[in-house]
């Protein structure tokens, strides 16, 4: 079985120099973006009758990971293009990520292609209670078969309730690499985050403040270089019962700004989950059971689109 530690041993390596850069003034002027386009079924060889769930993309946009309860209990499938003009090929099953007897659900790919988390009721290697959050890791990131047994987070991540919707930002340039995750707590589910330790393990974790509410909230996806959130929410105002949610802010050590719903052209009335940002900062996948033209059927996964707007004529 690998070693937690072990797995993470390139993060903690880094983690010493973003932590010397962590101590520079960094600000990133924010890109100025056209709205979000109508959603786009991702058609019918990815989706099913049967529910689809948790996209997240690799980097160049070539593989993506997804669940699926396809196969009666839920597992993580991938499917590829050579190109990102060329459509998905079918999806496989990755069996080395999913346990035969519990559901594996709402994967998230890490940024360098290494690391893959996602969250399991399995009981075959360690759980805390309910649903926890695992990982596993890939040598070679051209390889989507290539993964190491899964091991659970830890206990700073996992607890006695329901833990899940991981996603791992890498916080490229300045800060330690941190993990957001779901917790389900007294007051419904809220939004945590941990960083990432010198020794490779996460530390204890804390509520994101500026994204608790008493609505429930899910699914965080944050943009690469750390400027842009997406989530799910039941807070008002609300299109449906669960919609997509936004926030920015102007340097990774601020809070996030106040939020912004994507409105009634991207969210649905019955409910729209688990938004992935793409590396191209244009392109945003998420999962919706709505019934529209184009619906395959239980949930399906979509994409909508926006445009970098140019500046100063450029």
């Amino acid at each position: 079985m690998v070693d937690l530690r072990r797995s993470f041993i390139v993060a903690a390596v880094g983690f010493v120099v973003v932590v010397v850069l962590s101590q520079l003034s960094y600000t990133t002027a924010q890109p100025d973006f056209s709205d979000w386009s109508a959603p786009v079924n991702l058609g019918p060889v990815i989706n099913t009758i049967d529910n689809e769930s948790g996209p997240t993309l690799s980097k160049k946009g070539l593989s993506l990971f997804f669940s699926s309860n396809r196969s009666g209990l839920g597992d993580i499938f991938v499917s590829q293009r050579n190109s990102v003009d060329e459509p998905w090929g079918t999806p496989l099953n990755v069996a080395v990520l999913n346990s035969k007897s519990a559901e594996d659900a709402l994967p998230s790919l890490s940024r360098d292609g290494h690391r893959l988390f996602w969250m399991s009721r399995r009981t075959d290697i360690t759980n805390f209670g309910g649903f926890d959050i695992y990982m596993s890791y890939r040598e070679h990131i051209h390889d989507d078969f290539d993964w190491q047994p899964p091991v659970n987070v830890g206990a700073n991540i996992n607890g006695p309730t329901f833990d899940q919707n991981p996603f791992f930002f890498e916080n490229e340039d300045a800060g330690a690499p941190q993990l957001f995750f779901t917790r389900t707590t007294p007051t419904g589910n809220d939004i945590f985050v941990s960083n990432l330790l010198e020794d490779g393990t996460f530390g204890p974790a804390a509520v994101v403040p500026e994204l608790d509410n008493s609505a429930n909230q899910r699914g965080v996806s944050v943009r690469f270089d750390g400027l842009e959130i997406f989530f799910m929410s039941g807070r008002t105002p609300t299109t449906g019962l669960q919609d997509l949610w936004t926030a920015t802010r102007k340097n990774v050590s601020d809070p996030w700004s106040d939020l912004t719903n994507l409105g009634s052209l991207v969210n649905s009335s019955v409910g729209d989950f688990d938004p992935f940002i793409a590396s191209d900062r244009e392109t945003l996948y998420f999962s919706s059971p709505r019934v529209v033209k184009g619906a395959v059927g239980g949930q399906d996964l979509y994409l909508t689109t926006r445009t970098r707007e140019k500046q100063n004529g450029k």
